[in-house]
């Protein structure tokens, strides 16, 4: 009697070893799934393993796993032994999902134990089919209520499996659901990782052609403003130009008109970049043509009357064209333009003049400033029929007109401090170099030294012309 004791103890000792060492190689294999999760191939592996070892724990003759998408479509199946085709595979698990033990499982997310499959309804028998199943189990592959799959035992004898299996095997489901859910995320994470460097490299390219395609637009724009000023009979002229972006919207431009008469002007275009470039390019291009035709038609008209005297006043009637011209043609962009548009007699030092909207212009003398041309209409472009007073003046010999834009008087500091027109007319009282360079000179020595490290935020133009007798 003891000695019979005795086996039944030993066969106990045996089994709980047996169950011990496939613990102890399901919690491996869970290890190694969860270090190879980032590839594919290898959770299939991994859960191959997994599900032999469930089926050896549980004395399952026969096993199987299906995992499942979001939606609770199978996308993979694992089988423990005697592999199907893919055409019965894929018929076998469209059965059993739809109305097997395994689609009871996943409608109601709970443990399905089948003690015996004759009399239990949710089991269904395929045709055809090749081995007996007397008893089942079906556990949920499940983590915070996302179903990741379904693992089935089988058995071909009644009541095999009791609550100790369906404990270990649910462990096991558990460990799944959760080394899938890690290997999920990191498919993500490394979708996210591809798409990123994808977006990443079609930025740079797209910010490469841009950057080429704004040099190309910086070079015509260049070739917009005047390679080099006109020589000037009795003036010295100077110029300075240093733009905030690639493209800018300020302008300045010098070009011969009849009658020993210089046009010049210095604009500021609203905004900034492509636009304001382009529309910098269009007034530009319709200040040249517009004063040109109007000299052409005067000298025509006096030469018909016996006369070559040039009427400059003809040419102002350039700015309210080229106003009407904006207004009408792209007011509703909401962009204007500002400008001192000028024209000068090289010989007796006239000058008329239109400030449409534009920073004041200096008529500068011997270290003080002799007049303050304000403007004299509004900017270009935001009022149709705006009319604009046309102003004379003389030059004295030695006298500089000098004209700007904002981007000197509103440039910060690196403590946010504006420059300012304060600080210009105290470099002029202060006294330069008497010249249009040594003017420009001091002014943007000055100007850079209080702008510092900060950045620049609008483009810097200067003009100056020095009127000799």
């Amino acid at each position: 009697m003891e000695l019979k004791q005795l086996q039944k103890e030993i066969a106990v000792l045996r089994h709980e070893k047996k169950i011990h060492d496939a613990q102890n190689r399901m919690f491996e294999t869970f290890i190694t799934m969860a270090r190879s999760s980032k590839e594919e191939r290898m959770l299939n592996v991994t859960m191959q393993n997994a599900l032999d070892i469930a089926a050896q724990i549980s004395g399952a003759e026969k096993a199987s796993l299906f995992l499942m998408d979001k939606d609770g479509v199978v996308t993979d199946s694992i089988l423990t032994r005697d592999q199907v085709s893919q055409k019965k595979r894929s018929s076998l698990i469209g059965k059993v999902i739809d109305k097997g033990l395994a689609g009871w499982v996943k409608q109601h997310l709970s443990v399905g134990l089948v003690t015996d499959t004759t009399t239990d309804a949710r089991w269904i028998t395929l045709p055809g089919q090749s081995y007996i199943v007397r008893s089942a189990l079906a556990v949920p592959v499940l983590r915070h209520d996302t179903l990741f799959g379904i693992l089935t035992l089988m058995h071909s004898l009644p009541s095999h499996f009791d609550q100790a299996a369906v404990d270990i095997v649910q462990n096991a489901a558990n460990q799944m659901a959760l080394i899938i859910e890690n290997a999920q995320l990191y498919k993500k994470l490394e979708q996210s990782k591809v798409s990123l460097e994808k977006a990443k490299q079609a930025i740079e390219k797209y910010s490469t052609a841009l950057n080429d395609e704004l040099e190309k637009g910086k070079k015509i724009q260049k070739d917009f403003l005047p390679p080099y000023l006109p020589e000037v009979k009795d003036c010295n002229v100077s110029s300075y130009f240093h733009s905030a972006l690639q493209l800018s919207g300020d302008f300045y431009d010098m070009f011969t008109l009849p009658d020993h008469h210089i046009g010049f002007v210095v604009g500021d275009v609203s905004g900034k970049g492509v636009g304001s470039a382009l529309f910098m390019a269009l007034t530009r291009s319709l200040l040249r043509i517009f004063s040109g035709s109007f000299t052409t038609s005067s000298r025509l008209n006096n030469w018909a009357n016996g006369s070559a005297v040039f009427l400059p006043d003809y040419a102002m009637k350039t700015i309210s064209l080229i106003n009407e011209y904006i207004a009408k043609e792209h007011g509703e962009h909401g962009m204007f333009v500002t400008l001192f548009f000028g024209i000068i007699d090289q010989l007796t030092g006239k000058v008329v003049y239109i400030n449409g909207g534009h920073e004041p212009a200096f008529v500068v003398g011997k270290n003080n400033i002799k007049h303050v041309l304000k403007s004299s209409g509004p900017a270009l472009g935001p009022i149709q029929g705006a009319t604009y007073d046309i102003n004379t003046l003389q030059l004295e010999p030695g006298d500089i007109l000098f004209s700007y834009t904002d981007g000197v008087t509103e440039a910060r500091s690196e403590t946010r401090e504006f420059y300012t027109r304060g600080r210009i007319e105290t470099i002029i009282k202060n006294g330069f170099d008497d010249s249009a360079e040594a003017l420009l000179e001091t002014i943007k020595s000055d100007l850079f030294a209080f702008i510092g490290k900060a950045q620049q935020t609008d483009d810097i133009t200067m003009l100056a012309i020095k009127w000799h007798s």
